[in-house]
């Protein structure tokens, strides 16, 4: 058996007797789990049937010597078993159910995680019932009759997960209608139904809520759902951090908020929001003996510098790329600004040529430029730069 060394993204692999490609691909991933990986590749052999092929890809970021542990177990595995290893994980342990899923070669993919929470023994009943229901989907889900979350410690992972469960069902009644544990991390899905998705990169995981990004963004036409028990975690640490909490909760506005609409109403509601730091600012600086006209000024850009920042957190952060920050800064800055010198033309013109009264015309001018504020943040500080071959419609040299 030889293994070849890898940087990120490149699968090492396992050299083994391999069959056709099999019937189901298992991806898991791993973050320091070597004292797992035995156990588990064991009971996946114990569990599925000869009669089901079977390939196990694992995507490791681990800083230990889980790969090396991987490679040692799958010696006695009569199945093939790959390692991509990442460098750098991006995207979490949902970016690498991504890389595994590139990776797979099978009509079904199985993601489970390495811990043995997930029981390997429900592999077969999740592909049998995805072939027996035409599914393209099935959720192995802690909430139907038979199954159970014995295995989550404390109450406080409890409630964190029934919460978690509950909003995102709330934001998302139609993508996850018939799915009752979106916060599943063990679910089978047809390859078919994310080949096209994973290679032209639709898909933008942040986190380990990678079923929720799936339902959401590629709406699978049927799904089904098998009942599961938690298990008890085999060996090691729990990788649930608050951090991983608020990566969740920005992975949920992200998905929120993918459309136009749906941004321009975040945009609208971000900016309420900065009225608060303006206020504020405001109420210091005349306090401080500062004239009005310019603590207006001043305040109004603690309100800027507000909103940018939220922005930048919440509704564009797979966005700021395209520029760096001093540019996006400046440009949203502009921006803003430029809806207080507009604003004031355009109640005159409403006033004066429309015959409006001044109320009136003030929430029109304050809803136009709002519209033009949000239009000109997509178009000139977080989309992508044109080159001039994409203007002149030929190749940049």
């Amino acid at each position: 058996m030889t293994i070849q060394p890898t940087g990120a993204g490149h699968i090492a692999p396992v050299t083994v007797d391999a069959p056709e490609p099999g019937a189901v691909t298992v991806v898991i991933p791993t973050f320091n789990e070597a004292a797992n990986v035995r156990e588990l590749l064991r009971r996946v052999a114990a569990s599925v049937p000869a009669r089901l092929p079977c390939e196990v890809v694992f995507v490791d970021d681990s800083t230990d010597d889980t790969p090396t542990v991987i490679a040692d177990a799958a010696r006695d595995c009569a199945f093939p078993v790959s390692v991509i290893h990442r460098d750098t994980p991006d995207g979490g342990l949902g970016g690498a159910v991504i890389e595994g899923m590139k990776a797979a070669t099978s009509p079904w993919i199985v993601v489970m995680d390495a811990d043995l929470q997930h029981p390997p023994d429900l592999i077969p009943g999740l592909v049998a019932t995805g072939e027996e229901q035409h599914a393209d989907l099935v959720v192995a889900s802690r909430y139907l009759p038979g199954g159970s979350r014995a295995g989550l410690a404390g109450g406080y992972r409890v409630a964190v997960s029934r919460g978690a469960t509950r909003l995102a069902k709330g934001l998302f009644p139609r993508a996850l209608r018939g799915i009752s544990d979106p916060m599943s991390g063990f679910f089978a899905i047809r390859r078919e139904t994310v080949t096209g998705a994973v290679t032209a990169e639709a898909l933008k995981p942040l986190g380990y809520k990678i079923l929720l990004e799936l339902a959401v963004r590629r709406r699978p036409r049927q799904v089904a759902e098998v009942p599961f028990v938690f298990q008890d975690r085999f060996a090691g640490e729990s990788k649930s951090t608050a951090k991983e909490g608020l990566r969740f909760l920005r992975h949920l506005v992200e998905l929120r908020t993918a459309s136009p609409l749906a941004r321009m109403v975040a945009f609208g509601a971000i900016g309420l929001t900065g009225f608060v730091p303006n206020l504020a600012a405001l109420y210091g600086l005349t306090g401080a003996g500062l004239h009005y006209l310019p603590a207006e000024l001043l305040a109004n850009q603690l309100g800027v510098a507000w909103n940018f920042l939220l922005i930048e957190v919440l509704l564009f952060r797979d966005r700021r790329h395209h520029r760096h920050w001093a540019d996006r800064a400046g440009r949203f800055a502009l921006l803003a600004n430029a809806d207080l010198v507009l604003r004031i033309p355009l109640i005159a013109l409403f006033v004066g040529q429309f015959h409006m009264t001044v109320l009136p015309a003030t929430t029109l001018a304050l809803l136009t430029t709002f519209v033009l504020r949000f239009a000109g943040t997509e178009a000139l500080v977080y989309l992508p730069r044109r080159t001039r071959g994409a203007r002149t419609g030929r190749n940049p040299r």
